[in-house]
């Protein structure tokens, strides 16, 4: 981690900013907001402050967030062109029973080639199989939930954060650990979805139920050789240092793009816009942020975190909106100087699993609090999805996970 910085909590101004024109102008502007060169523009204009401030004052700094961008981009455009390869050819049945299948699947398999690969490699295939329903919307919040965020919490290749408590010394198989609280709250959310779709597809009309019902076909996987390079992207992170992980990322990508038959990405719906949005968004966020956790190392003490629910929630609301892995490394290093019981890294394992989970988890509270998130809303806006609004996606979050995490605080950290 770089030197920390103190600026005056002004500076938290554009960032802050940034967040409200992430939620008002799709709403008040969306002509002016479906360009990705318009947020670009807005990213720059906010983040140009923040950047002469830390080129001035704390540069090292501005290399760090540069290298973290860097990493950040490679890795979700390697696995977004990468399993826009992969197309299930067919159509299931969209029931409740299927999509719960789906999400359940996504959730096991996100913790197994990272949150982002799971998102990108079945986000489509699943609006493939709702495409005759009217009633979705449901559906893809869920889906990031469960696969985009709760899923990724049982290896250190399923999150960014967990990578990082991995190379800080976490042993490989201490995820597992989470494993009581990734079930409680998969299961949870599941039978939640799965009653909620229950209704959604009774209110479905017959005509659209039974076109579901006559299209269906057998699913085949077509571009498998992309499953191929998708596995080399895993074991790239898992394996390897930077640069040479980005070098090997970017190798799968362009070894990707080459040799996928273009009807294949066609078929997909493929397009480069989603990542587009994401880069230009997350350059002005990733700038902007560096105010707010400098501010937060510095006077993190002052927030009387000491109790392990409190690691949870402070590193899960900070994780909300601001990027989940240098959050969780703020957090891990103000625990590992309060005198816990050195049972891993320094801290206890109940502290570190809620740093961990308060990570992962509460990712899902915004559209910004995970990568994911943002690409998987915009594939499915692509897709003609009407998707909530950034201040819609936390009323669902408030009202289904808000109540989740706290049942989840009085079972594993009393």
């Amino acid at each position: 981690m770089h030197a920390t910085y103190v600026p005056s909590v002004l500076w938290v101004a554009p960032f802050v900013i940034l967040l409200l024109c992430i939620a008002v102008l799709p709403l008040a502007a969306a002509h002016l907001w479906e360009s990705n060169r318009r947020k670009l523009v807005l990213s720059a204009a906010l983040a140009s402050p923040v950047l002469v401030l830390y080129l001035r004052s704390n540069p090292a700094a501005l290399r760090h967030t540069a290298s973290d961008y860097a990493s950040f981009m490679i890795l979700l455009g390697s696995l977004f062109v990468i399993t826009g390869g992969v197309f299930l050819e067919g159509d299931l049945e969209a029931t409740p029973g299927t999509n719960t299948a789906f999400l359940g699947g996504g959730a096991l398999l996100a913790s197994l080639i990272g949150t982002t690969g799971a998102s990108m490699l079945l986000v489509r295939p699943l609006l493939q199989t709702n495409r005759e329903r009217k009633h979705v919307r449901h559906t893809v919040v869920f889906f990031i939930f469960l696969v985009s965020n709760v899923g990724g919490c049982l290896t250190p290749l399923g999150d960014p954060p967990l990578f990082l408590g991995y190379l800080a010394g976490v042993p490989f198989t201490w995820t597992l650990r989470l494993a009581p609280a990734w079930l409680t709250a998969s299961a949870a959310l599941l039978g939640v979805y799965f009653l909620w779709d229950r209704r959604a597809y009774a209110r479905e009309t017959r005509q659209d139920l039974l076109r579901d019902r006559l299209e269906v076909r057998p699913l085949r996987l077509a571009g498998k050789e992309n499953v191929a390079l998708l596995l080399c992207v895993v074991a790239a992170v898992a394996l390897l240092a930077t640069p040479y992980r980005e070098a090997a990322m970017l190798a799968a990508a362009v070894v990707s793009y080459a040799v996928t038959q273009r009807d294949l990405r066609k078929a997909n719906g493929f397009t480069f816009g989603p990542i587009l949005e994401v880069a230009a968004l997350f350059a002005g966020i990733f700038v902007t942020m560096l105010p707010a956790l400098d501010l937060l190392r510095a006077r993190g003490g002052a927030l009387g975190v000491h109790e392990p629910w409190h690691f949870f929630w402070s590193t899960g609301v900070l994780s909300s909106f601001l990027d989940n892995a240098p959050t969780y490394l703020t957090f891990l290093a103000l625990a590992q100087g309060q005198g816990f019981r050195p049972e891993v890294v320094g801290v206890s394992h109940e502290v570190l699993a809620a740093i961990s989970l308060g990570a992962v988890f509460m990712g899902a509270n915004s559209y910004i609090g995970n990568g994911p998130n943002f690409m998987v809303r915009s594939i499915a806006e692509e897709r003609g999805v009407q998707m909530p609004s950034f201040g819609g996606y936390m009323a669902y979050s408030g009202a289904i996970l808000l109540p989740l995490f706290v049942l989840l605080s009085f079972v594993f950290f009393r």
